[in-house]
């Protein structure tokens, strides 16, 4: 029989946690948790993005980081039709921080040449590497992939602006077919780099003004098969909202992390609120409910980009968010006044996570309530913003919104 805790915590961590709270007492385990929490909140994913000048990797870079060709401001990548990099620079995800995209200077310039490029950065603190073209990969492209595949590393090519090469397919084609015409760059792509000795290439065709077109949703799907384990949610937190799966996986990604946010909660300060039966951590719930809202897009910045970028009228978005939470800026009376109004919802799904949390420390019942209710209260709230978050982008792909 499977043991009831292991939808709650792994046996490893059962044992350093109680180990720690037999030893040290209520705090120090809980101190513990806390600093397991914030070792996976900055574990880092850095990035590279490479390619031939005019490839269109500052474009690339903006917007895996949400933002669109109209932002101007500091943390947006320069982009233009000259080589705008001339030395390697960082771009932290606004919201994800220890997500880092590198925008290393366009290969084949007379300052940047093949033979010396891979010599002048730092190559192995890159966690995999993306080659843009923005035509067919040329022989700067197949040297890089080589040396980086000699490094063991991880690369993959992307075949950028596929949105510009439709409309010109489509304006010089009378019998023009996208599905044919994808296909077939698809094809001389990979035949081009395997003639020129690249085995394997995985290469995805890609505008990176409309993400939700062609292939990025390949490169998620490679990108979470391929990475580590401990890397993997790292880059489905960051990733951009291209579709509703994506969603359903930030979702799963955030929820992982409740069992420990309502262990420490249970562990540490957590006080009593007038009104409920329960001790809650406030602060803790207002803090994550924020993350999550930032994660699914519904913040002010997100939600207008994607208005922009779907040409859908800003409020159109807005009417289909239904949770306060949403709506509103998260503070603790929101918080509260959302947990009341669902406050047999909590009891009811703390009742069942007490009667696994009780043998799970030996604490007094107190303390299992505790964690049970911050458990169920957070449950809630992930689940009230990722449900806003689906029909928002229904409603931005114009698909039916009330399912």
């Amino acid at each position: 029989m499977d043991d009831p805790f292991d939808k709650v915590l792994t046996f490893e961590q059962i044992e350093q946690f109680k180990e720690e709270l037999q030893t040290n007492g209520p705090a120090a385990a809980a101190e513990k948790v806390n600093a397991y929490l914030k070792e996976q909140d900055t574990i880092p994913l850095n990035i590279a993005i490479t390619g031939e000048t005019g490839s269109g990797k500052s474009t690339f870079v903006n917007a895996f980081r949400g933002l669109d060709k109209k932002d101007k401001s500091a943390a947006a990548a320069p982009t233009g039709c000259v080589e705008t990099t001339n030395e390697e620079k960082a771009y932290p995800h606004p919201k994800y921080p220890n997500v880092t995209l590198w925008d290393l200077p366009g290969i084949g310039t007379p300052k940047f040449q093949a033979e010396n490029y891979l010599k002048q950065f730092k190559f192995e603190r890159f966690d995999f590497f993306i080659i843009i073209s923005a035509d067919r990969f040329k022989e700067n492209d197949v040297k890089l992939a080589k040396e980086i595949q000699r490094m063991e590393k991880k690369f993959y090519f992307v075949r950028s602006k596929m949105d510009q090469d439709m409309r010109n397919d489509e304006e010089t084609h009378r019998d023009f077919n996208e599905e044919k015409s994808l296909a077939k760059i698809r094809v001389d792509c990979v035949q081009g780099l395997e003639n020129q000795g690249i085995r394997s290439p995985q290469v995805f065709l890609m505008s990176s003004r409309h993400l939700h077109l062609y292939d990025f949703h390949l490169l998620e799907e490679t990108l979470e098969r391929e990475l580590p384990a401990h890397k993997r949610d790292v880059m489905l937190l960051a990733m951009p909202i291209i579709n509703l799966e994506i969603i359903n996986k930030k979702k799963e990604a955030l929820q992982s992390k409740i069992k420990f946010l309502a262990a420490a909660s249970a562990l540490g300060a957590a006080v009593p609120i007038p009104g409920f039966s329960c001790a809650l951590d406030l602060t803790m719930l207002v803090d994550n409910a924020i993350v999550y809202k930032n994660t699914f897009g519904l913040d002010p910045e997100s939600l207008q980009s994607l208005a922009d970028s779907a040409r859908v009228p800003l409020h159109d978005l807005r009417a289909e968010m239904k949770s306060p939470l949403a709506l509103k800026e998260i503070s603790s009376e929101v918080i509260l006044n959302m947990l009341k109004v669902s406050a047999f919802h909590v009891a009811s799904i703390a009742a069942e996570e007490v009667s696994r949390f009780i043998p799970l420390f030996g604490l007094a019942a107190a303390a299992a309530i505790s964690y049970a209710s911050t458990y169920s209260a957070l449950t809630i709230i992930l689940n009230m913003l990722a449900e806003d978050a689906q029909r928002v982008f229904r409603k931005a792909l114009g698909l039916d919104t009330s399912v």
